[in-house]
C-alpha cells in the first residue's frame, strides 16, 4: 500500500506543489522563498520520517503570507489524501518537545473533523528573520486542521526566544503526527466505533 498524497494548487497568488510520504525517511525537498518556514517544513519531515517534496512560487514581492498560507493548505491535503481510508493507523499520536528554553506539547486525532486548539506565551517577537511574521504559526496550524481534517493541540507554556518557540512546535508536531499516522501491526479496519474517520 503506498500512502503517498501529491497535491498542485494553483491560484493567482501562488503556484504550489506539494507530495508527502508517510512510510518514509525523512527526505526532504522544500523550497518555498520564505527561508524560516522552510526550516520548519524540514522539521517537518526530518522528524516526522515523512519524504517531502515542497515546492512553491508565490507573490513575495507583496509579503510571504499567501505562500505560507496556500503551501499549508496543500500539505493538509496531500497529507489527507496520504492517509487514504485510514486502515491500521493509530490514529492518536502526541509529543513533548523542548527547544533550550523552549517547550511545546502537540497531541493529535485524526478523526475527520477539523479543530484547532493552539497556545503561545504572550509577548512574541514580531518577526523571525525578514519575512516570517509569527502570527502565522497560528495560521499555517488552521490551515493545515482544515484540509487534512484533524484534530490538533498545541501548547507552549514557557519559552522567550520567537525561533526556539516556534521551532519547538514543528518538532513536536511532527512527531506526534507520525505516532499517529503510523500502521498499528495489532489493528485492523478503521480504528472508530463509526466505521470511517
Amino acid at each position: 500500500m503506498s500512502r503517498v498524497g501529491r497535491v498542485e494548487r494553483v491560484t493567482k497568488e501562488t503556484s504550489v506543489l506539494v507530495e508527502v510520504g508517510l512510510d518514509g525517511t525523512g527526505r526532504v525537498e522544500v523550497s518555498t522563498g520564505v527561508g524560516f518556514f522552510d526550516h520548519m517544513l524540514a522539521q517537518l519531515g526530518k522528524h516526522g520520517l515523512f519524504d517531502l517534496t515542497v515546492k512553491t512560487e508565490g507573490d513575495l514581492h507583496i509579503d510571504s503570507h499567501h505562500t505560507i498560507e496556500d503551501t499549508a493548505l496543500a500539505l493538509g491535503a496531500a497529507f489527507r489524501e496520504a492517509l487514504g481510508d485510514k486502515s491500521g493507523i493509530r490514529r492518536f499520536g502526541s509529543a513533548s518537545c523542548p527547544l533550550d528554553e523552549s517547550l511545546a506539547q502537540v497531541t493529535v486525532d485524526l478523526s475527520g473533523r477539523p479543530y484547532l486548539v493552539h497556545t503561545e506565551p504572550e509577548g512574541m517577537a514580531p518577526m523571525i528573520g525578514p519575512d516570517y511574521d509569527t502570527t502565522m504559526t497560528r495560521h499555517i496550524l488552521e490551515s493545515l486542521v482544515a484540509q487534512a481534517a484533524i484534530c490538533l493541540h498545541v501548547h507552549v507554556p514557557y519559552g522567550r526566544n520567537a525561533h526556539h518557540i516556534v521551532e519547538a512546535q514543528f518538532k513536536a508536531l511532527a512527531r506526534a503526527l507520525r505516532e499517529a499516522s503510523e500502521l498499528d501491526p495489532r489493528a485492523t479496519g478503521v480504528p472508530s466505533t463509526k466505521g470511517v474517520l
